[in-house]
């Protein structure tokens, strides 16, 4: 069989399946048959590439991840090389007597030719690699190892809150938040079994230092004792075996320690790490130019190596230079089309037109000039694509298709200011800072975090400005941790929502209707025009988005609209008759599927006060005394910061005549109170009584 076919058979025990038993099989039977020495030679060679190319490969991936497999792969090599001390142990034991090449033309190139053929430096050079890996490198990967481990597994629940903050807040979808909590259980797992892994490593070692040993004064006491040997010959031939032979185990073992060490040492994020390492060592010209200052007096004290010294500044000075010089012209090159435009003057004064007059923007973004990187994509701005995912969430739960936002730089801003405007008024601004990043406090956390303290703009939560270095630490101590982007989608998704009724207009609604008439033609043709007009169809959807009623089932809204519109075109009359129509779909997005609801209802002397003194008309409010709602909202606000504190929805259930009013006053006080009417709530629905409003 040649080589092309051995690749080819390997290759289809590897896509069966059988490529990781076999090589397993291998390296029980290096440990148990004698192998001849011309295949230690090739399992050698095939041990330092293979260290090699783990070593390259640990350093080529962007991300630890991206290497998961990793653990698996050390054990695999670690297992290899215990085998072929097993087997070079063997065959040093047994034929060392004969000489230096007894086991193999590898082992004495490393016994001889790297070591000069001298057993004691030998011995110190093992000794010396010996210390490198085992105190060195293997023990601080281990402790990074174990530290990453305990610190992923605390900020899971905290990553956790974080990707359901995202997807509540519409900024990533549903198979997006699949693909990030999979992501952090990978993390989890991976630097656990790194942990373990580890201390494969720190064994290795040990095990290569008592091998040297039996192999040396076994060795020496065989050759004397069997072979006839002198003890001066014994000692030297199989020292000379044995250093060779510890030699080249230990050379993979250093590289795959050093693999290790990379991995556990590079941070969760994707990047190139060569081409960091380049920009943040030695891409500050600053620390160029003061090492070539210190070299330089360095190199002109007498007795020193002036040459060595006075060259390394003047390599370390044109380096500072030639940084110098490629930031200013990097610098340059993005100043001169800022510079062009503003230079630029027209060639001719044009009259005034309609043009010049500017329409309202219906939802706008105002940023200022330090947050305008997070909106351009050619700088990695994310906040362009978290908005068009807050306008899709929306869209799909709204039921009508949100308009874009416009986003502009305002100079009269704060220079991390942002402003959110509807309909040109705004109705929400706050600050953010691109540097740092927003730990949320949801109510349980476990300690407190260095920064500036805040308020969560869209929900008014207690909040902390940290540094981004801080995001794992405040994860483990129960905060929920976003980014500036993240901060700004997400107040924008809670102010969309609060005046999404301002959002649908005559086009809006006149789409709505079209899409409809595909599948339900009579339907619309009999309601608009000949039913009502399209002023009260627009007034009805209105209303119900003002008090957070999805109008998805458009055909239920119609078919309800078209059946009452005879009797009447009040708008206020025929959102009740919708309501009831929606009942079910109202109380399920309140209450979820349970069956019995609790809910706050009005004392009876109270609620029959009210009835009485409702006027006429869908828009009338109570004639009574102010105080009397002000004792009502204080005692609504009250229950209802109770039910929250309980997990549970506040509900009050009230008579249907006086639920439009009791909706406008609790709106703007208390907008998580759910108003509902007895009527509204579905046959199958039991409620539950917790509190009672009187007087």
């Amino acid at each position: 069989m040649n080589a092309r076919a051995a690749v080819a058979t390997f290759g289809e025990f590897a896509r069966n399946g059988l490529g990781v038993p076999l090589l397993v099989m291998v390296i029980l039977a290096m440990m148990v048959l004698p192998l001849p020495a011309f295949l230690l030679d090739i399992f050698f060679t095939f041990n330092i590439s293979l260290s090699i190319m783990i070593l390259l490969a640990v350093i080529y991936v962007r991300r630890a991840l991206e290497f998961a497999t990793f653990p698996t792969v050390l054990l695999g090599a670690t297992l290899l090389r215990l085998g072929l001390n097993v087997a070079s142990t063997r065959i040093v034991l047994i034929n060392g007597h004969t000489g230096s090449h007894a086991a193999g033309h590898v082992i004495a190139a490393f016994g001889e030719f790297v070591v000069g053929g001298n057993y004691a430096v030998g011995m110190v050079v093992f000794t010396v690699l010996v210390i490198i890996n085992f105190v060195v490198i293997t023990k601080g990967a281990g402790r990074i190892s174990e530290v990453s481990a305990r610190f992923t597994l605390d900020a899971m629940p905290g990553r956790q809150m974080a990707i359901d903050a995202d997807l509540n807040a519409g900024i990533i979808t549903q198979a997006e938040a699949i693909a990030r909590r999979q992501e952090v259980r990978e993390e989890a797992d991976f630097y656990g079994a790194m942990d373990g892994a580890s201390k494969f490593v720190r064994g290795d070692a040990i095990a290569g230092i008592l091998i040297v040993f039996i192999n040396l004064f076994g060795g020496t006491i065989i050759g004397a004792a069997q072979h006839g040997m002198s003890l001066a010959d014994a000692g030297r031939t199989y020292a000379l075996l044995t250093i060779g032979d510890g030699l080249v185990a230990q050379i993979p073992a250093l590289l795959l320690s050093v693999a290790v060490a990379i991995l556990v040492t590079r941070v969760s994020r994707a990047h190139d790490m060569s081409q960091q390492i380049m920009a943040q060592v030695l891409g500050q010209p600053k620390a160029l130019g003061v090492t070539s200052g210190i070299l330089t007096l360095l190199g002109i004290i007498p007795g020193m190596p002036n040459l060595v010294f006075l060259g390394m500044a003047a390599v370390c000075a044109f380096g500072a230079y030639f940084l110098s010089k490629q930031k200013a012209a990097g610098v340059a090159a993005a100043a001169a089309p800022v510079a062009a435009a503003a230079a630029a003057v027209p060639a001719e004064q044009r009259e005034l037109s309609w043009d010049d007059v500017e329409a309202v923007d219906l939802i706008g973004l105002e940023v200022g000039y330090r947050l305008i990187p997070l909106v351009d994509r050619n700088q990695g701005g994310e906040l362009m694509g978290r908005i068009k995912g807050v306008r899709k969430k929306l869209s799909e739960e709204l039921g009508f298709l949100v308009q874009a936002v416009h986003i502009r730089d305002n100079l009269e801003l704060g220079p991390n200011s942002y402003r959110i405007t509807i309909l040109g008024a705004p109705v929400g601004e706050s600050e953010v800072f691109p540097d740092r990043e927003l730990a949320i406090n949801p109510g349980q956390v476990s300690g407190t975090l260095p920064g500036s303290a805040t308020k969560d703009p869209a929900f008014g939560l207690d909040a902390i400005w940290v540094e981004k270095s801080r995001r794992e630490q405040a994860q483990a101590q129960g905060y929920t941790v976003v980014d500036a982007s993240s901060v700004i989608a997400t107040h924008l998704s809670h102010l969309l929502q609060s005046h999404a009724h301002e959002l649908l207009g005559h086009e809006e609604v006149q789409q709505l209707l079209s899409r409809l008439g595909k599948t339900a033609p009579k339907l619309i043709e009999d309601l608009v025009p000949k039913l009502l007009p399209m002023s009260v169809v627009v007034k009805v959807l209105q209303y119900l988005l003002l008090e957070r009623v999805p109008i998805r089932n458009l055909r239920t809204i119609c078919e309800t609209l078209a059946e009452l519109a005879p009797k009447t075109q009040d708008a206020v009359a025929l959102v009740a008759a919708v309501r009831i129509a929606l009942g079910r779909s109202i109380v399920q997005n309140i209450g979820g599927l349970r069956q019995e609801l609790p809910v706050i209802t009005l004392d009876a002397a109270l609620e029959q006060v009210l009835q009485d003194s409702m006027g006429s008309g869908g828009d009338a409010s109570p004639g009574f005394e102010p105080g009397l709602a002000d004792r009502i909202q204080t005692a609504l606000a009250d229950n209802t910061r109770r039910q929250e504190a309980a997990g549970e929805p506040a509900v009050l259930l009230v008579a249907p005549k006086i639920r439009p009013w009791i909706a406008r006053l609790m709106r703007h006080s208390t907008p998580s109170l759910a108003v509902l009417a007895y009527n509204e709530i579905p046959e199958n629905r039991r409620i539950r009584v917790i509190a009672a409003i009187g007087r």
